[in-house]
């Protein structure tokens, strides 16, 4: 089994888990040596790796800008994230330690280094101001511009940190991923523009109306799209299948009963995630509006950003949460070639993000 994904598997609560993954500063992390360092030998490791990071960075002043971003943004992460994957794959102590940066930037089926813009820190600062502005209550095609891009970048998003087991004998498969995310891109973001799309070509202005539009529909609407593209654009796993493996990460098959399961769950908790996002923040708003607490529209506009922002940054770890990284199934639900090969009543494998 993966080094990386043999971690989910052993480590602690999933939500603590996910919570130090996600932290945006990961991406601008100097070190994963001082990480472990730190994690192992206390505070004179962590003055140690200040103390080289304050020196390396004298060193740079008075060189090339550009060159100095390569190396501090790009290169110097990627070997670093080389040798601590190197470190965890040699030594079995390593596994005890939670190494976030290495987590949130390896692929656990491929071993790739994963994009910067896609790895799980950078979500949460990319997502939240295309979900703030997918919330205002502006013309249709504002809002249709909003959650095209929106939907594009969690569809990115899905296609980096997907199952990477899936058979591809005649290289089609990236094609096909590009060719389904752009349309399910473009169906989503056609159907949450569409209630306005309507409201405004019939002028439908009544209460009722303006209730269900812009309070009522937006909520679930937004959550079934979000999910809808995650099936659409890993449609593939469960079509193809994803690889099962044994407790000791012996690979014992290619599953289409894994790949649904494992592309339900996700979609499943990304549907979680930006549902509530948009609904929490419209009761609360609700109330915050009937007690007068913020009575200008600035003000209402500040805490609706606020609320949102609480929501989505305390949904997200929860909604990674909800089913293991490192995901099982029975071997009951298998197939049959599958089901005869092992003894072992549980299998593993890759649920993806």
């Amino acid at each position: 089994m993966d080094a990386n994904l043999r971690l989910w598997r052993e480590q602690g609560p999933r939500f603590l888990l996910w919570a130090d993954v996600l932290d945006p500063l990961l991406l601008f992390a100097s070190s994963v040596g001082a990480r472990l360092g730190c994690a192992g030998e206390g505070g004179a490791a962590r003055l140690g790796g200040l103390a080289a990071c304050r020196g390396e960075t004298q060193a740079l002043l008075g060189t090339d800008i550009s060159a100095v971003l390569f190396r501090v943004l790009i290169q110097r992460p990627r070997d670093e994230i080389r040798r601590t994957r190197v470190l965890i794959e040699s030594s079995e102590k390593t596994l005890s330690v939670p190494i976030q940066n290495e987590q949130s930037s390896i692929h656990p089926d491929t071993g790739k280094i994963i994009p910067g813009f896609f790895r799980p820190p950078a979500f949460l600062p990319l997502t939240l101001p295309l979900v703030i502005a997918s919330s205002l209550q502006v013309q249709a095609k504002q809002i249709f511009l909003c959650q095209f891009a929106f939907h594009t970048y969690t569809t990115a998003f899905t296609v980096f940190n997907a199952n990477g087991t899936t058979k591809d004998e005649d290289n089609s498969l990236q094609q096909k991923q590009q060719l389904l995310g752009l349309g399910a891109v473009s169906y989503a973001a056609l159907i949450g523009a569409l209630p306005f799309i309507f409201m405004n070509r019939y002028t439908l202005k009544s209460p009722l109306t303006q209730l269900v539009v812009k309070k009522l529909l937006p909520v679930p609407l937004f959550g079934l799209t979000s999910a809808f593209t995650v099936v659409a654009v890993r449609s593939p796993e469960f079509e193809n299948g994803i690889e099962v493996m044994d407790r000791n990460g012996k690979v014992l098959g290619v599953s289409k009963k894994a790949g649904a399961k494992a592309v339900k769950e996700t979609a499943l908790s990304r549907g979680v995630l930006f549902g509530t996002a948009f609904f929490l923040p419209a009761v609360l708003m609700h109330f915050v509006e009937r007690s007068n607490f913020a009575k200008t529209s600035r003000a209402l506009a500040s805490v609706r950003m606020l609320l949102i922002t609480s929501v989505l940054a305390g949904m997200l770890p929860a909604s990674l949460s909800m089913f293991p990284q490192c995901g099982e199934i029975k071997r009951a639900d298998l197939e049959p070639e599958i089901v005869s090969s092992t003894e072992e009543t549980v299998l593993f494998y890759n649920r993806g993000i």
